[in-house]
């Protein structure tokens, strides 16, 4: 899990020091990750969502999964109905602290060419999401 870090700032009104906490929506519909694509999609169409948050056993968040994304594996060659999220988890999900300012959490999206990150607490648990602003 990577977190975005933050550096201490003044908490004054500027919008520039808005933290990720003022700016997530709602995380949304959270599965585990031993869930099939295919269920996975079948939630995400039921929930009428394009991403879901992927917890493991432990019900720490272990990434983020879009719509796009599981839609490009069910299409690949190599795809069984056998593949479960963890199989094609990045193992370095990019995740943000709510004390995140949202300029330093949009900075890494764009870096990462990410359209929303997953807000974690200190101990992994997902507390929301944050849309890259347009």
């Amino acid at each position: 899990m990577t977190l975005v870090q933050t550096r201490s700032r003044s908490t004054s009104g500027n919008a520039v020091h808005r933290t990720v906490a003022d700016a997530m929506g709602a995380a949304g519909p959270q599965v585990w990750n031993d869930m099939t694509v295919e269920v996975a999609l079948s939630v995400m169409a039921a929930a009428r969502t394009d991403h879901l948050v992927v917890c493991d056993e432990d019900d720490q968040c272990t990434d983020l999964v879009t719509r796009a994304r599981l839609t490009s594996v069910r299409d690949s060659s190599g795809y069984t109905d056998r593949v479960r999220l963890r199989d094609i988890s990045d193992d370095g999900g990019l995740f943000a602290s709510p004390l995140t300012t949202v300029a330093e959490a949009e900075h890494a999206m764009r870096h990462r060419r990410l359209g929303i990150l997953p807000v974690v607490d200190a101990h992994g648990n997902a507390l929301g999401v944050l849309a890259l602003s347009h």
